[in-house]
């Protein structure tokens, strides 16, 4: 499933391609068709991501909402306009340019109030700039399930999927069935400024790349990752591969229905764990670059 840059990225590119212009709505697919129409020759006025939610905003239309859930993909093309091809759920498209929505969970316009129910019931957004990490914070003190968990129920935060899950709990040196409520304050805030920046990496790059410099292939003569997802990783789908840092052995289990990936020296358990490494909390990728402010564009 795609993790919570990906919609930023989204929200970027509907803008780019459409952003303060008329736009052409239709549903080749025939799914769509009442929705499309509520959309069809208005102006996009604004468009945006909350975590895994993507919010586009027509001109006296509503609001478009697109939860792209396992399979659901947005094609980009630019003039000539081809005819669709396949189950395209929804184009929208102008004189320039055209985008196909296929396989979306969640294709529906929303009116204002229901926008604001849909984000009333979302944990914050790092790459939003209204976010609270405080409100994350107090529902993961109340809670005794294991912070793996929290990380991923997008009603306590929004937009992290497994990767960053995985990813930040190594950086941060926190064992995956820490409980919630034996997190420290200042380790969930030292996670929320890691999500907050590895996120915006993947906004700018749309790669998830969480290795310091120290343990980059480059930097330890070691072959890149060979992975669809792509992106260096230090534990997310490396079961039985060695730890980059320690040399131990990734282990892998399931929680809460989803792969749960750790390193058992690094990441300890309760009150034995050690403290962040330094060289993997701190450092940052020298690729890196300032990246883009979040997608939350109007006229």
């Amino acid at each position: 499933m795609p993790e919570g840059h990906t919609l930023h990225r989204l929200a970027n590119d509907v803008w780019d391609a459409f952003g303060g212009r008329v736009v052409r709505a239709s549903s080749p697919q025939g799914r769509f068709v009442d929705g499309a129409a509520l959309l069809d020759g208005r102006v996009l006025r604004h468009t945006e991501a909350h975590g895994k939610h993507f919010l586009a905003e027509f001109e006296g239309g509503g609001w478009l909402h697109i939860h792209l859930g396992l399979i659901g993909k947005v094609d980009f093309g630019t003039a000539p306009i081809p005819e669709p091809v396949g189950q395209v759920r929804l184009r929208l498209q102008n004189d320039a340019a055209y985008a196909d929505l296929r396989g979306a969970t969640v294709c529906e316009v929303l009116t204002d109030g229901e926008r604001e129910a849909l984000i009333a019931r979302l944990g914050p957004d790092p790459l939003r700039d209204d976010a609270d990490p405080d409100l994350a914070w107090k529902r993961i003190q109340r809670s005794k399930l294991p912070i793996g968990q929290l990380l991923m129920d997008q009603e306590v935060l929004s937009g992290v999927g497994n990767v960053y899950r995985a990813e930040v709990l190594f950086r941060a040196k926190l064992h995956p069935m820490t409980p919630g409520h034996l997190v420290k304050r200042r380790e969930w805030q030292g996670m929320w400024s890691d999500l907050l920046e590895l996120m915006k990496y993947g906004v700018e790059t749309g790669r998830i790349d969480t290795v310091a410099d120290d343990h980059t292939p480059e930097a330890m003569g070691r072959d890149p990752r060979q992975d669809d997802h792509g992106g260096e990783v230090y534990v997310y789908r490396r079961h039985g591969q060695h730890c980059h840092v320690c040399d131990s052995v990734i282990r892998t289990e399931i929680l809460a229905g989803r792969n749960l990936f750790w390193c058992p020296k690094c990441q300890r358990t309760g009150l034995t764990r050690k403290p962040p490494v330094p060289p993997v909390k701190s450092a940052r990728p020298a690729r890196r670059q300032a990246a883009k402010k979040p997608s939350v564009k109007k006229l």
